[in-house]
């Protein structure tokens, strides 16, 4: 049937690693994982992400704290508008309901 008795290795498609399968029983029989890449090359490189990240989030946080800042007056300029076009539209008569309707 062509099928050998020998295992043979496949290369895992979500980790890399290598996997020896049993053709015979069809199992994963051993499996190698992939070496793992390094993040940085030294301390020195990793210390700069680090001072990165930092001053990043202490940005991200600035930008917050001057929106919680300006949302209160955001929100009174709304609201003086939503006043204004109340004032400005007309009151007519009752609102229709459906039983004023029958």
């Amino acid at each position: 049937m062509g099928l050998s008795d020998q295992p043979f290795e496949v290369m895992c498609p979500d980790c890399g690693g290598m996997l020896k399968v049993d053709p015979v029983t069809r199992a994963v029989i051993a499996h190698t994982s992939a070496p793992k890449k390094k993040m940085f090359e030294d301390f020195g490189e990793a210390a700069k992400a680090l001072r990165e990240a930092d001053a990043r989030r202490d940005s991200i946080f600035q930008q917050s704290v001057d929106a919680q800042k300006n949302k209160d007056d955001v929100m009174a300029k709304k609201f003086a508008e939503a006043v204004k076009k109340a004032k400005e539209t007309p009151l007519t008569d009752r609102p229709l309901r459906d039983f004023d309707l029958d």
